[in-house]
């Protein structure tokens, strides 16, 4: 496994590295040195090739909007004594570092070497088609109409260019997308045991593994893997409270209008210590012509009331949609199960209006003074 995972690796840099270079080389490439090529890779079962979908759209995206730089940006996957030629073949001999199987979804995810940035293969066929294919580009739109979303932000999206026998046979992933890691700086602002994470989702629907048979058929670790509990309230300023719902309101609709369901609003909070050193990617605020408006606080730590907790906020796992096949077979059958069992929708099968309905009143009960009437 661990070569596996190094092997991943060391292609996930290489393209980020390398990503325009390789493309220019692919170009420059005579259409028999290209088809050549594919007939040779197509035999790979492992160490498959992965570029840059799109990097032009992501580096305007990056550059633009988020106002990242992207020396640095770059230099997130490689150390600083570590700095290859552009183009060159050369072996990476940093991998970066892993950090498991999380949730269900059969993801494994890596972390960048400064901890800026994570890396998630999506696995699933339908959730990366779905992505590449059809939300792609409405999502690249919303990010640049709305810079304060609060959709994770996707930095690159990579891929296996080519058909593959691993990839027909899943010897390993041939899709990942890079997105920001919002517990980046959260270990430097105290002890980074105290930092806590919630993925929360609407707890009332149909989840087999906790509602057939009172939950006996399931083990507890997971159970305790579909949704989390988050203690309390959320104790904000009334400015904050209202930032967000109306953040949330525009983001919601926007998966609602492309049918995406089971998505997670992914809460960190940490105690209210220090200040924690946050290389966000938001203009200096003398620049920025949104700056009478906080952009990105949500990213970088909304303050509680009692100034004993600091949040943190993005939405995450926005790949499912109704529409698609696999959605569709799900909710044939849970369809069938419920003449018997009358046990409703699960988050994957129900409609998205009515998820994100579910969603926000979800987020309501969470937050001090927007309780919503049952």
């Amino acid at each position: 496994m661990q070569g596996r995972t190094r092997r991943i690796s060391t292609k996930i840099i290489r393209a980020i590295v390398n990503g325009e270079n390789a493309e220019t080389e692919q170009k420059a490439r005579s259409l028999c040195a290209q088809l050549i090529h594919y007939i040779f890779n197509f035999f790979y079962i492992w160490n498959l090739d992965l570029k840059l979908y799109r990097g032009d759209d992501f580096l305007a995206l990056r550059r633009d909007v988020w106002h990242l730089n992207n020396g640095a940006y770059t230099q997130s996957f490689q150390p600083a004594d570590e700095s290859p030629s552009p183009g060159s073949n050369e072996q990476h001999t940093t991998i970066l570092v892993p950090m498991g199987s999380l949730g269900y979804s059969g993801s494994t995810f890596f972390e960048s070497l400064d901890g800026k940035y994570i890396v998630k293969s999506l696995d699933r066929h339908f959730e990366h088609h779905f992505f590449t294919h059809e939300l792609l580009t409405p999502y690249l739109i919303h990010m640049r109409e709305h810079p304060d979303s609060l959709l994770v932000r996707i930095t690159d999206l990579l891929q296996v260019s080519h058909t593959t026998l691993g990839g027909i046979f899943g010897t390993e992933p041939t899709h990942h997308v890079v997105m920001e890691n919002l517990l980046y700086g959260t270990r430097q602002a105290g002890d980074a045991s105290h930092c806590e994470t919630y993925d929360l989702k609407p707890k009332d629907y149909f989840f087999p593994e906790r509602d057939i048979a009172n939950g006996n058929l399931a083990s507890q670790s997971v159970k305790n893997k579909l949704v989390d509990h988050f203690p309390g309230k959320v104790q904000i300023s009334h400015e904050a409270t209202e930032e967000l719902m109306a953040l949330l309101d525009t983001d919601t609709k926007f998966l609602a209008d492309f049918n995406v369901l089971d998505y997670s609003l992914f809460l960190v909070r940490y105690p209210c210590t220090a200040e924690p050193p946050y290389a966000g990617p938001s203009k200096p605020a003398a620049q920025n012509k949104l700056a009478a408006k906080p952009i990105d606080c949500w990213r970088t730590g909304v303050v509680s009331s009692d100034e004993q907790w600091v949040y943190r906020a993005v939405l995450l796992d926005f790949f499912w949609a109704r529409h698609k096949f696999h959605a569709r077979t799900m909710s044939g059958i849970v369809g069938a199960f419920n003449i018997w069992a009358g046990q409703g929708p699960m988050t994957i099968t129900t409609e998205p209006f009515e998820y994100r309905k579910r969603f926000m009143k979800m987020v309501q009960k969470l937050l001090v003074g927007r309780e919503c009437d049952e």
